[in-house]
Parts: structure tokens; C-alpha cells; sequence
């Protein structure tokens, strides 16, 4: 179960504990699979960790606010790649994500982990750039607490 902030002490989750459930397919491309581990109402912030198959990618989507991702394990292709302006980051890495930060394209072409805290929401969008769906703390713990009976 992903923890709150509701102490003023703070919280633990034990990540073997927590079972990997599907990212929501119209977010992403393949079977990308995600926990929940924290969500900060106050902060408007959340953080997870997702499980990235070869061949699996993120739809289209800007960050409202900044991020910080840790890539435990594979290839990101953040931004389409270095290749094309992009990065492409490589286990262990470190990344920043800005406020406004723009991921057309954000692939895994092998099996891939990352870790990331997300300080607002996704704001993911369809081709011609309209919302498709606006990703915030709230909408992340309702859609882990539909999809996990919490």
C-alpha cells in the first residue's frame, strides 16, 4: 500500500511487500507495470517505481512540475534520445525532469526500472496536443486504490 502523508514523521514501505500492478495502457505502450510508494497531498507530489519491458514506452506528455528519476535497472530513452536531443540514460542514472519538460516519446528498448518523485502532475496528450488525461497525487492514489482494492 502506497503511504501518504498524513505524519508528521514521515513513512516506510517495504517495496517487496507491494505487489506490481499495469500502468494505465492509454498512458503508456506495452506492458509497463508500476507501485505506488508515496503520495504528498501537501507537496502536490507522488512517487513510484516502474517496471519497463524492452519495447514498452510512455505516451506523450509534459510534467506540470519537475521530477526526479533514479534508473535502477536498463535504457530509457528519455525525449526520444540522445540520438535526437533527448537523453538516453543508462543503469544506475541519475535524471532531473523541468517544470514543462515535454516527452514525445520516452521508450525502453530493453528491459528496464526506474524510480522517480514527481513534484505535480502529468499532463499526458493526444496527438494533436490536446489533454488526454491530467495526472496528478489525487488521480495516482485513486487509480492505485481502484486498481488494488486499498
Amino acid at each position: 500500500m502506497a503511504e501518504t502523508s498524513n505524519s508528521p514523521t514521515g513513512g516506510y514501505v517495504q517495496m517487496d511487500d507491494v505487489g506490481w500492478i499495469p500502468f494505465p495502457p492509454g498512458l503508456c505502450k506495452g506492458n509497463i507495470r508500476w507501485k505506488l510508494l508515496h503520495v504528498s497531498p501537501e507537496a502536490g507530489a507522488w512517487t513510484a517505481i516502474f517496471d519497463c519491458p524492452a519495447g514498452t514506452s510512455f505516451a506523450k506528455h509534459i510534467h506540470m512540475g519537475p521530477g526526479e528519476y533514479f534508473l535502477t535497472k536498463g535504457r530509457m530513452h528519455v525525449r526520444g534520445g540522445s540520438v535526437v536531443g533527448g537523453a538516453t540514460a543508462v543503469a544506475p542514472g541519475y535524471g532531473y525532469e523541468a517544470c514543462n519538460a515535454q516527452h514525445d516519446h520516452t521508450e525502453f528498448t530493453e528491459d528496464s526500472e526506474f524510480y522517480m518523485t514527481f513534484m505535480g502532475p502529468l499532463n499526458f496528450l493526444d496527438d494533436d496536443g490536446n489533454t488526454v488525461a491530467l495526472v496528478g497525487c489525487q488521480q495516482v492514489l485513486d487509480a492505485w486504490n481502484a486498481a488494488t482494492g486499498g
